[in-house]
């Protein structure tokens, strides 16, 4: 009874802290007009008292710095009290944000719920984690499931990562992720809309003004196969420093007089030659494109070659389609360096 009676009194005094007239929609309306301001101000204290809508929309607000300072931090909290109330935009929000700070394990379920649902972003996000093995298991078909549905949606960063992905993924890996992506699909399409709910009073996604903590997440290259000649010079022991030759004693010959040459005998010496630059040595590489036809990756290296310093090319067949890369970098950010510089879309081939 005592504790029927505390709660009672509580929400009595939370009730007496609101605002008169507080009121979410009228903080959409205020955000709507660029009032950011007075939106906050709207949806703070509905927030605090617990209303799924304004905690969402009050999240939004430090999430792009609109009438409150970037922060993160304090957005992906509200987003938290959001999601645990059922708030679907809240939900997709949430793993997005604990995926950036660093939190991948904790991100994934919430992920996963979203993913279920058809939300483009989160498609994206854990198609990525999937094909890295970045916090979950790899898993190439189901990657590109979710990324062809991300990229079916109309997300631009998500076409491109599946172009990336169709230059390592084996055509039989591309064969079951497409079948999945029609499942998926299908899915979508057969998952009835919620019901009993009233409509929600929310702000639209949008980037932050600011840049994020962490980039977008990226595809990394998939690690190339040994060769036999590479596995041959892995297991073969290294010697740490050269052995030193021991110089036989030298004898210092008789000076021979010789006549001093008429000028006209005097030749110049050659020119010195001008220094190549050193040809990198390392193990990273950089793809520089994926061609159906041989020659057009020659032609490609003819044409770039000047402006990678010495890197060696390399033509990896793949199926029916071989692959320009060039090596020889001895740190990842050196092959960055060398993307940069050769003009093309490249991808970073790690060793």
């Amino acid at each position: 009874m005592r504790k029927l009676i505390f709660g009672a009194v509580a929400a009595g005094l939370m009730g007496a802290a609101l605002p008169a007239g507080a009121d979410v929609k009228a903080g959409v309306d205020a955000w709507s007009r660029g009032d950011f301001l007075k939106a906050v101000a709207e949806w703070r204290p509905l927030a605090i008292a617990g209303d799924a809508d304004a905690q969402f929309n009050l999240a939004q607000a430090y999430k792009l710095g609109r009438g409150v300072p970037l922060d993160p931090g304090l957005a992906e909290s509200w987003f938290r009290k959001a999601a645990v109330q059922g708030h679907l935009q809240a939900e997709d929000n949430y793993g997005l944000a604990l995926f950036q700070s660093g939190k991948k394990t904790e991100a994934l379920p919430w992920l996963e719920k979203s993913v279920a649902r058809g939300e483009p972003r989160t498609q994206l996000v854990l198609g990525t984690m999937l094909f890295n093995g970045d916090g979950v298991a790899r898993d190439y078909p189901r990657a590109y499931a979710l990324m062809t549905r991300a990229s079916a949606s109309g997300l631009q960063s998500a076409s491109q990562t599946l172009a990336q992905m169709d230059q390592y993924i084996s055509p039989a890996d591309r064969e079951k992720g497409t079948a999945l992506a029609q499942q998926y699909a299908a899915q979508t399409r057969m998952t009835p809309a919620p019901t009993g709910t009233r409509p929600r009073q929310t702000v639209a996604n949008e980037r932050p003004t600011a840049p994020s903590r962490q980039p977008a997440p990226q595809v990394a290259a998939a690690p190339p196969r040994p060769t036999v000649a590479q596995t041959t010079a892995a297991s073969a022991p290294t010697r740490t420093t050269p052995p030193r030759a021991t110089p036989a004693p030298a004898t210092r010959p008789a000076p021979v007089a010789k006549p001093a040459p008429t000028p006209k005998a005097v030749a110049k010496a050659p020119p010195k030659p001008e220094p190549k630059p050193a040809a990198p040595s390392g193990n990273w590489r950089i793809q520089l494109g994926a061609f159906g036809t041989p020659g057009n990756a020659e032609a490609l290296w003819n044409r770039i070659r000047g402006k990678l310093g010495g890197a060696q090319p390399y033509y990896v067949k793949a199926g029916t389609v071989t692959r320009l890369q060039a090596g020889g970098f001895g740190s990842k950010a050196a092959a960055t360096r060398a993307c940069a510089a050769s003009g093309q879309p490249c991808v970073i081939v790690a060793p």
